[in-house]
């Protein structure tokens, strides 16, 4: 069994990258690369390097928090953050050590 992980990549909704948003291009790479599988959360509020930025009746749209979610290998997340590096793409992660299962299933 291989060593799996959860790597979150952090970005702003309606940013771009190589004319897609970046949650879709990363996404894309995941899948490439045989992730297990990805899911891509907007967040109602989130401060950061960037500031603070909350869902309100005033808010510009673009400037919320995405965080793409991904459970893959040790080794494609290190080619996965290679990748992000090699396109120049700035974003804030986290990598975290995880144990994967279906429910139902006799194991």
């Amino acid at each position: 069994m291989h060593e799996l992980v959860c790597l979150r990549l952090f970005s702003r909704e309606g940013l771009h990258h190589r004319g897609h948003l970046i949650h879709d291009f990363l996404i894309a790479e995941a899948r490439e690369l045989g992730a297990s599988g990805a899911t891509v959360l907007r967040a109602s509020a989130g401060f950061g390097r960037h500031g603070l930025h909350e869902d309100s009746f005033f808010e510009l749209g673009g400037e919320l928090p995405v965080v793409v979610e991904i459970v893959l290998s040790t080794a494609l997340a290190d080619t996965l953050l290679a990748r992000c590096a090699d396109e120049d793409l700035h974003l804030f992660y986290t990598r975290t050590p995880v144990t994967a299962g279906v429910t139902g299933q006799k194991t």
